[in-house]
C-alpha cells in the first residue's frame, strides 16, 4: 500500500486548522489568559477523555474521539505559541499572527515528523490507535513532571518537544482513522 505521509498529514491539519481559525473568529485569542499548566490539565483532560472512550465505547455526550484529537493537536499549537510569548505580549492577537503562527509551529513539527519516520521507519502505522493515545498521556505526565520542576530538567528535550510529539501522535491517529 503506497503512503503519502505529507499529503494525509496535511489534510488532517486542514480540518484542525479550520477549526481553530473558527474559534478564533468566535472567541478571539481568549487562550493567551492560560497558563502553560493549564493548557496541559486541558490535554490531559482530552487524552484521558480518549482513552475512556475507547474501554467503554459509548459516549454519554455525543462527541466521539476524532474531536478530542483535533483537539489535542490544537492545544498543543496553542501550548507552542504559548511557550513563546511574554506576559507583556497582547493577548488579543489578530487572526493573521495567529494563523502564521499555528502555520509555523505546525511547519517545525511535521519536519520532526519526517526526521523521526525516517529513523524510525513509519512504524506508528503498525501501531494500534489505543497504543497512540496512551504515548500522548505518558508525554502528558512528562510535561507535568516539568512543570513540577519549573522546567528544571536534567536529560529531556523539555516541554516543546513533548507538544509536538503528541501533536504527531494525534495526527497519526487521525490519519488511521481516515479523517477527511
Amino acid at each position: 500500500m503506497a503512503t503519502n505521509t505529507s499529503q494525509e498529514f496535511d489534510t488532517v491539519i486542514a480540518v484542525c486548522k479550520s477549526l481553530f481559525l473558527k474559534k478564533t473568529k468566535d472567541y478571539g485569542t481568549a487562550w493567551r489568559i492560560l497558563r502553560l499548566s493549564s493548557i496541559t490539565d486541558q490535554l490531559f483532560i482530552k487524552a484521558q477523555r480518549i482513552r475512556t472512550l475507547e474501554e467503554k465505547k459509548v459516549s454519554k455526550v455525543g462527541e466521539g474521539i476524532i474531536p478530542e484529537y483535533i483537539a489535542i493537536i490544537n492545544y498543543c499549537v496553542i501550548a507552542m505559541m504559548q511557550n513563546e510569548m511574554k506576559d507583556s505580549d497582547p493577548n488579543e492577537l489578530e487572526l493573521e499572527v495567529v494563523e502564521a503562527l499555528f502555520d509555523q509551529k505546525v511547519q517545525e513539527t511535521k519536519e520532526l515528523m519526517f526526521a523521526k519516520n525516517h529513523d524510525y521507519g513509519e512504524a506508528w502505522r503498525d501501531m494500534r490507535i489505543s497504543s497512540l493515545t496512551d504515548l500522548i498521556l505518558q508525554k502528558i505526565f512528562r510535561v507535568k513532571q516539568i512543570e513540577d520542576n519549573l522546567g528544571a530538567t536534567v536529560v529531556s528535550e523539555g516541554v516543546v518537544a513533548n507538544y509536538q510529539d503528541m501533536l504527531n501522535y494525534a495526527v497519526f491517529a487521525l490519519i488511521k482513522m481516515d479523517i477527511k
